[in-house]
């Protein structure tokens, strides 16, 4: 009995490796794939903005819940767009159901009265959540083009003209830009968070659609042709991430998606642990959920070719991937007891080999987008390994929350659309304790990180007394993720 445990815990610890050792390949790829685009001298076709009869309406669209510290930030940036006045009309769509909507009103009252085309939308029932405000607002914009923007985002008065022109060809659906991070510099939290963001919105993003394999629209900082979300078939709720299904419905009936990463949209990151939970959480769950209702339609789609179909399915699945990390964490344990219990297993450990190439993979790739935007140099290198191992364990840290959100994705449990909490944190400073819409909450998740903590020390404990130290780097770096996110947690209550 204990050498079939033993075969079945290495099985599966080996599955999880090798999970992930592909997912790396995959990475590696996008990583050619995006420097093979810096060589690139591709032009699209742009509209002229000299001609005024080539200058399309547009709708900004943005959708609110309960913003009382950011929405006068948001509206009194977004009116100073620079596009001419009658060929732009603002949408706030507002479903707060806090003081905050009279807050609006006036400021929405204030600029309509200077002759700003801008409305305040709300709706009676909170059907859909997002992505039925976005419905909703569709119904009456004017513009041949949607300008999506979430509340803590901050887009330069030239967004517009920086973007709508490459909807000069009749098949592009959708231009995104790439976030930058307003309050990266704000803690560890925050600079690991803008580490992650800015691997997706450089390799990820880039390396995906220079060669024309599905991207997604972010959820903000993006516009879409109005007669593209029309054909996919318009918002949908069944999933978390709408953003990530209208994306793939788009592209699946061939519509294009530009990325332009050298447009720049700063926003706010989650400043406190707990904003950042509920964003990854719903951002993990949505992802399972969209892997079980896009997958096989990506599979059987006879509009992509097999390698956009392979990219697509990886793509699809990122948020599984914390699964694969997951399992692995917990198996290494008694992987060490199996190792040095049954000499004949001790060859099949050797499986460990990919992680330390997975590792490298990774480094090499986070590297690449690292010095892209912070800079090369020998001092932002060392800065660099430092963010690079704090990101990698603080996310192992996260892989347990974001599992669960995976697992309630598969298996179909519904959830409510849980907002991310802004802050304004620059204005708030240490005042953010008194946010209101912050979860005051210890949550099951949470103990379960500090029960986890004990689980790697005796890890740490176990490869002493075996005398066995290969998995010592691998655990001390569970043990401080798994650290950092209970403490954090449990601070911020």
């Amino acid at each position: 009995m204990v050498l079939i445990l033993s075969y079945l815990t290495l099985f599966f610890y080996s599955l999880a490796i090798l999970l992930i050792f592909f997912y790396s390949l995959a990475q590696l790829n996008l990583l050619i794939n995006y420097l093979q685009s810096k060589k690139s001298t591709l032009q699209l076709e742009k509209f002229n903005f000299s001609n005024p009869d080539e200058i399309p309406l547009v709708t900004i669209q943005l959708p609110i819940y309960n913003e009382k510290y950011v929405v006068q930030r948001l509206i009194d940036n977004i009116v100073l767009m620079d596009y001419p006045k009658g060929k732009l009309e603002i949408q706030v769509l507002d479903d707060s159901t806090d003081d905050s909507v009279l807050q609006t009103i006036n400021l929405v009252n204030k600029y309509a009265d200077q002759g700003i085309d801008i409305k305040h939308i709300t709706r009676q029932i909170r059907t859909g959540y997002k992505a039925g405000a976005l419905k909703e607002g569709l119904l009456t914009a004017k513009g041949e083009f949607i300008a999506i923007f979430d509340a803590d985002f901050m887009p330069q008065k030239d967004w517009l003209f920086k973007t709508i022109p490459s909807f000069k060809d009749p098949k592009v659906g959708v231009v995104q830009t790439r976030w930058g991070h307003l309050n990266r510099n704000y803690s560890v939290l925050t600079r690991i968070q803008a580490f992650a963001l800015d691997a997706h919105f450089t390799l990820e993003q880039t390396g995906r659609n220079s060669k024309q394999h599905c991207i997604n629209f972010n959820g903000t900082a993006g516009i879409w042709r109005k007669s593209c979300i029309i054909d996919a078939g318009n918002w949908e709720s069944d999933t978390l991430t709408e953003d990530l299904d209208l994306s793939y419905r788009a592209q699946l009936k061939n519509w294009k998606f530009v990325y332009l990463e050298d447009v720049e949209t700063p926003a706010e990151l989650p400043a406190i642990i707990s904003a950042a939970r509920s964003q990854q959480f719903r951002w993990n769950k949505g992802g399972a959920e969209n892997f079980k209702k896009m997958a096989s339609k990506v599979i059987h789609s006879k509009t992509i070719t097999a390698k956009t179909k392979f990219h697509g399915i990886l793509h699809l699945l990122n948020s599984s991937m914390f699964l694969a990390i997951f399992a692995m964490s917990i198996l290494s344990v008694p992987m060490l007891f199996v190792k040095n219990y049954f000499d004949h297993i001790k060859l099949f450990f050797d499986i460990m080999t990919f992680f330390i190439i997975t590792s490298v993979i990774f480094f090499t790739c986070y590297w690449f987008t690292f010095k892209n935007i912070q800079g090369s140099g020998f001092k932002n290198f060392l800065k660099y390994v430092g963010l690079f191992f704090t990101f990698y364990s603080i996310a192992m840290g996260f892989s347990f929350q974001n599992s669960i959100a995976v697992l309630e994705g598969f298996i179909g449990k519904k959830s409510e659309f849980v907002r991310t909490p802004k802050f304004n944190i620059e204005t708030l400073k240490e005042k953010w304790k008194d946010n209101i819409y912050m979860s005051r909450k210890i949550s099951k998740n949470t103990i379960v990180e500090g029960l986890l903590i004990f689980y790697f020390l005796f890890g740490l404990y176990s490869g002493f007394k075996l005398n066995d130290y290969a998995l010592y780097p691998f655990h001390l770096m569970l043990l401080f993720g798994y650290s950092y996110v209970f403490v954090q947690s449990v601070k911020s209550n």
